[in-house]
């Protein structure tokens, strides 16, 4: 299954403004590289659930069909962050016209104002029906380019949250660092700004000192990305599961394809919490969230075919241009484990003809599992099957 090409990370140049950094002055300047374009309004978005089997889609497109999403980051328009991200950025020192309008449209509308206590964080943009999308269909999503529409994001750690509940936040803890604030709810927050350099590379900038930085390479991805689920009940944007959504899998960034099992007619594909970073396991409870304009390709992969990607599990899966990612959910980690070592199984022997025995003798050898994330209620990992170790194997 080849790739197309696709573009790098990308942002429009800009001025400097805060700590020596530059940023995309206007993001209508960027690219828009898909055939339809889906804005996020208070129309197009859902705050906090996802797509269930009586979303109506906000827009319709074609099997094969290219989509430019300009996709919102909830961190710095969140209620513990004041629900006014104009205030909350000025005191980073970021301008009001610096402020994405979306989302300075979004956090003052009376989306979720009533039911935010029952509901997850994210802004998810959707759904997008695909034409002919029916139960039993896989649909591939394409990442196809990825531009930062802004040059500042946040990394947020919540009471109750992360990988050390109880023990972080600290509330009597001083923090000394000078990007690093806590908010009246006890939320710490860490700002961090982008350093370009002139190859191109991109680097995050999480200053804890008076003059020094952890510089660190963006590689920016989307962490939501789903297909409707089949129950009427309210989706809750937090925990992923077969339908996909908050999978937080940081290699799926540009080139890279999700295969998710198609559960309502139509698909309702959606897409939300956009990173311009992320460490596997995503301790502290977000990666670097910030706004991106994502281009995706939706296709869907029928019959045999269908099969040959994920085995018979029916469980997201993933690929690179080096890579096969089988990928394990579950709220128990050890579960979790498990249930990537099945998809991965599922796929060597549908995918390759391995015997299952052979198939679990190479993936002791030869694999990495890594932790996808631990902090999302259903945690996830998942396996990285080199395609070089199979040559004549598509």
């Amino acid at each position: 299954m080849p790739h197309s090409a696709a573009p790098s990370v990308a942002a429009a140049h800009g001025t400097s403004y805060a700590h020596g950094t530059s940023y995309a002055p206007d993001p209508g300047d960027l690219p828009v590289d898909g055939r339809h374009q889906l804005r996020t309004t208070v129309d197009t978005a859902r705050w906090g659930e996802l797509p269930n089997a009586s979303s109506a889609p906000v827009l319709t497109v074609d099997d094969g069909d290219t989509v430019t999403l300009d996709l919102v980051s909830h961190e710095g328009i969140l209620p513990d962050q004041g629900r006014d991200p104009v205030a909350f950025f000025a005191d980073h020192g970021v301008p009001e016209r610096h402020v994405l309008a979306d989302a300075r449209d979004i956090a003052a509308s009376d989306l979720a104002r009533d039911t935010a206590d029952r509901l997850g964080p994210h802004i998810v943009t959707g759904p997008v029906a695909v034409r002919g999308a029916r139960p039993g269909d896989l649909l591939r999503v394409d990442t196809l380019s990825l531009y930062r529409r802004t040059h500042y994001g946040i990394v947020s750690n919540r009471h109750g949250r992360g990988a050390l509940p109880g023990e972080l936040p600290d509330d009597s803890a001083e923090l000394t660092d000078p990007d690093t604030r806590r908010t009246p709810t006890g939320t710490v927050t860490a700002f961090c700004t982008v350093e370009r350099q002139p190859d191109g590379a991109e680097f995050g900038l999480l200053r804890y000192g008076p003059t020094a930085k952890a510089r660190f390479p963006l590689d920016p991805f989307v962490g939501i990305m789903g297909v409707a689920s089949a129950d009427e009940a309210p989706v809750h944007s937090v925990p992923p599961g077969r339908h996909g959504g908050n999978l937080d899998v940081k290699h799926l960034a540009c080139g890279s394809s999700l295969y998710l099992p198609v559960q309502v007619d139509g698909a309702g594909f959606h897409a939300g919490d956009p990173h311009f970073a992320q460490g596997n396991g995503e301790v502290a409870l977000t990666a670097l969230e910030a706004p991106l304009r994502a281009t995706v390709r939706l296709s869907l992969v029928r019959g045999d075919t269908a099969r040959r990607v994920t085995g018979l599990l029916g469980e997201p899966f993933a690929e690179t241009r080096t890579h096969w990612i089988a990928i394990g959910l579950d709220a128990d980690l050890n579960e979790a484990m498990s249930q990537c070592v099945r998809s991965a199984l599922a796929f060597l022997t549908a995918r390759t003809g391995m015997d299952r025995a052979t198939a679990y003798a190479y993936l002791s050898a030869a694999t990495d599992f890594e932790v996808s994330q631990v902090v999302d209620s259903v945690k996830g990992v998942h396996a990285m099957i080199r395609k070089s170790d199979f040559p004549g194997v598509l």
